[in-house]
């Protein structure tokens, strides 16, 4: 019998088989999610969206099996994880990386064994895999941009609250809230703590750091339930609640859209999607059955503002905005040639696509 990496050489040498129909009753796939961090809801949420997408080409007959291996955000868990993936001889792995760097080993090691590799969100730098994520330093400039610039007329003090510790995200994410940050030399960064993009630590971050600070006038965030953790850590001390900038979780869209009815409150909230799991999954399939996309690939972000605020307000609690990725909308936006490697928009509604 051959080998499914025998069969997707055969389909790239045939016309017309790059993404359709290679996924035929004989490709029985094997696709594993390692997932660096299990501890926010935007990860929960982005391993719901792989598994919804996994137990759908399952049940069609497209994958024999999946794996989904949740880590707790250190290194050495995820090399461990990759590992015991490769002694499984799994098909192909979609990777949330816990490290840019750290990982690459076992990123190489796992395609020098025929293994496909597809890092995503938080990304590894390995030549040898393939990278979907977003423009978290593009998005997070303009953000940073509109809450300084815009809203705080150049000045103020702004409180600075980081996201999960040593992730390519939040390197991304800081570094375009610093490069925004030094065109206002009137803004001045008071504090910064890391708030694991988790609403209950960076609720606890806050309000150990807020009775050293002066006067907030600004707090830049960077999602996964952050946000109104910071409202609760301004509220649990009295303290008038300054501009927080949103990252797409509900229970802060829910009270956003009451205080902006209440008293005209205003920010913004910007968010990669945690659908990316969908996303992720889908292209990894395409990849295995003959796709050959760019190694580099941008996902686009989810932005709320109060045009739109009244779309997001009555969400379920707990959850994070985010779009349903399709097969379809992978091959439409990840794998069609005209936009691959071109750059989805950083910023961009979610409107007209199906929401969870």
């Amino acid at each position: 019998m051959k080998s499914p990496f025998l069969l997707a050489a055969a389909c790239l040498a045939a016309a017309g088989c790059l993404t359709d129909a290679a996924a035929g009753p004989g490709n029985k796939w094997v696709i594993a999610l390692s997932n660096s961090y299990f501890g926010n809801t935007w990860r929960r949420q982005m391993v719901d969206a792989f598994k919804e997408a996994a137990e759908q080409a399952k049940k069609e007959g497209r994958i024999a099996d999946y794996d989904i291996e949740n880590g707790d955000g250190s290194v050495n868990q995820q090399v461990s994880q990759m590992n015991g993936l490769i002694l499984k001889r799994v098909d192909a792995i979609a990777i949330n990386s816990a490290s840019p760097t750290a990982l690459n080993g076992a990123i190489e090691k796992a395609c020098a064994a025929g293994i496909k590799v597809i890092a995503f969100d938080s990304i590894a730098t390995s030549p040898c895999c393939y990278k979907l994520d977003f423009d978290f330093k593009t998005a997070h400039v303009n953000s940073t941009k509109y809450i300084v610039g815009t809203l705080l007329g150049g000045k103020g003090n702004v409180l600075v609250v980081r996201g999960v510790k040593g992730s390519a995200p939040d390197q991304q994410m800081y570094e375009g809230q610093i490069e925004a940050l030094k065109q206002y030399p009137e803004a001045k960064v008071v504090g910064e703590v890391y708030g694991q993009a988790t609403t209950a630590v960076a609720q606890s971050a806050v309000s150990n750091i807020l009775p050293s600070l002066p006067q907030v006038d600004a707090v830049l965030t960077q999602g996964g339930g952050d946000d109104y953790g910071v409202v609760q850590a301004f509220q649990q001390a009295g303290r008038k609640v300054p501009i927080i900038e949103g990252g797409g979780s509900s229970n802060f869209l829910k009270w956003w859209s009451e205080q902006y009815q209440k008293d005209g409150y205003k920010t913004i909230s910007d968010s990669s999607a945690p659908g990316i799991g969908g996303a992720a999954f889908w292209l990894t399939l395409d990849i295995l059955n003959g796709a050959n996309p760019p190694n580099r690939l941008a996902m686009p972000y989810a932005v709320v503002t109060t045009e739109n605020l009244s779309q997001y307000a009555d969400l379920p609690p707990g959850t994070i905005v985010s779009p349903k990725y399709t097969e379809d909308w992978v091959k439409q936006n990840l794998l069609t040639p005209s936009k691959q490697s071109a750059g989805l928009p950083v910023r961009n509604s979610i409107a007209g696509i199906e929401h969870r």
